[in-house]
């Protein structure tokens, strides 16, 4: 009998959404519209893809007893259950993957930002970081615009370092908003410190399997957005619509 090593899955659905102020103003960002669904869907969908079963929710603010009402137990993605947690205030994505260690419990976690969209499928790469007996895995995207990510600085097939919205980047190879991790990820949390933000940023995570050399990636295949922004989320939306009617013609 073959042990498979257990891999969560960890949606970040909190903050406030001020960039995307009025539609947030009476709604969480993450129940924001993308074509013919949430947001929130796709990176639960993602998680599904890659056949994730146990999957937490962190959310906050007003509107985090929405989530309870749109996804239920998570019977539309085809999973028996689903866990919620709620983060006070708005400390970090850091702060928000912290609460997550009682849901963890010692295993492998993948974790993905609620306003990030991918049109593949990470599948492969968490079947092949569950081989591995610590460590961490970040996907990078080749962009055109990198000062506005995480910006990985790679040596040949290692990363070096990681920069947060630099100005003048070392690369064009955006850290996107899904990681995987063993569980010292939890330790890491609980030694950040804060940044000039006062939040704790996941860029120091990751910098921190960095500089312990545990730290691979993968690249993404097809587009990959955000969509935390006007322009993003317009961006979002154009990419699904285009996807789906790709589909929608191939079927006929």
């Amino acid at each position: 009998m073959i042990y498979l090593t257990v891999v969560k899955g960890i949606v970040l659905a909190g903050g406030s959404g001020s960039r995307l102020y009025p539609l947030t103003k009476i709604t969480n960002k993450h129940l924001l519209p993308i074509y013919d669904k949430p947001m929130v869907y796709y990176p639960i969908q993602t998680l599904v893809d890659a056949g994730i079963r146990d999957i937490l929710l962190v959310t906050g603010g007003r509107n985090s007893g929405d989530f309870l009402r749109l996804l239920g137990n998570g019977k539309e993605f085809g999973l028996k259950h689903l866990n919620y947690t709620y983060q006070e205030g708005e400390g970090g994505i850091a702060e928000a993957l912290a609460l997550a260690e009682h849901f963890a419990d010692g295993d492998q976690v993948c974790v993905i930002l609620g306003d990030n969209l991918i049109e593949g499928n990470i599948r492969d790469a968490v079947d092949d970081f569950r081989q591995r007996d610590r460590g961490a895995r970040i996907f990078l995207k080749e962009v055109q615009d990198a000062q506005r990510f995480g910006v990985a600085e790679l040596d040949g097939d290692r990363i070096v370092g990681i920069e947060e919205k630099p100005a003048r980047p070392k690369s064009n190879y955006a850290v996107t908003g899904i990681y995987l991790y063993d569980s010292s990820v939890f330790d890491k949390c609980r030694n950040l410190k804060p940044s000039h933000r006062g939040e704790l940023e996941i860029t120091d995570v990751n910098n921190a399997y960095i500089a312990e050399g545990t730290m691979t990636f993968a690249l993404l295949d097809g587009w990959w957005t955000d969509a935390g922004t006007f322009d993003s989320l317009l961006r979002a939306t154009n990419l699904v619509a285009r996807k789906l009617k790709v589909a929608d013609a191939a079927a006929d």
